[in-house]
């Protein structure tokens, strides 16, 4: 019987998952966020999401064990302009994602890295998300009331800001939370571990 490990600490991938039906753990592992400079942007998230499904499994697995858990990890960013919005460092740092974000269309980039049996199987879901254009009292009401410094170019799009902000939205609605739970689905199908 195979079991799951969520290498993530979200709050929105646990609830994703857990309305996917899928029983797992979390086991989450401080890990390095940078990435090399010379790596395409679309391909940072993969990256890092590799990353933390290698250090989770250096926390559970002995070299060259048979195992029956296979590790879920996940990274999200936002690309607009060929930058990469990460998570806040600061409310300053939050009202300029935002302004760059109102009345444009940006990517959001899920990277997902399975690891099974010792192997890395990595797959990524883009979605675009249009803004319309938020006035500075907005952007400022939002960030102070929801404090959104721990998601990737500022916002929920399910909070407030989502449902006032979002003009149109391309692709997985769910990848947008962090999630392509359905491809994730689809794979783990495909591995024959659903």
């Amino acid at each position: 019987m195979v079991s799951f490990i969520l290498a993530s600490g979200s709050p929105r991938r646990k609830d994703l998952l857990k309305l996917a039906e899928i029983d797992f753990d979390i086991i989450v592992s401080a890990t390095d966020e940078s990435y090399p400079s010379t790596l395409p942007l679309q391909e940072v998230p993969i990256y890092l999401a590799t990353q933390k499904a290698i250090a989770v499994a250096g926390l559970i697995f002995q070299e060259n064990s048979k195992n029956e858990k296979c590790i879920i990890a996940a990274d999200t960013i936002v690309l607009i302009d060929n930058i990469i919005l990460g998570k806040p460092v600061d409310r300053d740092d939050a009202i300029l994602s935002l302004t760059m974000l109102s009345g444009k269309t940006h990517q959001v980039i899920t990277g997902v890295s399975l690891l099974w049996n010792h192997e890395v199987i990595s797959f990524s879901e883009t979605t675009f998300v249009e803004f319309n254009s938020l006035s500075k009292e907005q952007i400022t009401y939002y960030i102070d009331k929801y404090k959104p410094y721990d998601k990737a170019g500022a916002y929920a799009i399910q909070e407030w800001i989502g449902v006032v902000g979002i003009k149109s939205i391309q692709g997985d609605f769910y990848n947008v939370m962090g999630l392509p739970v359905s491809k994730l689905i689809q794979q783990l199908k495909r591995l024959s571990l659903l």
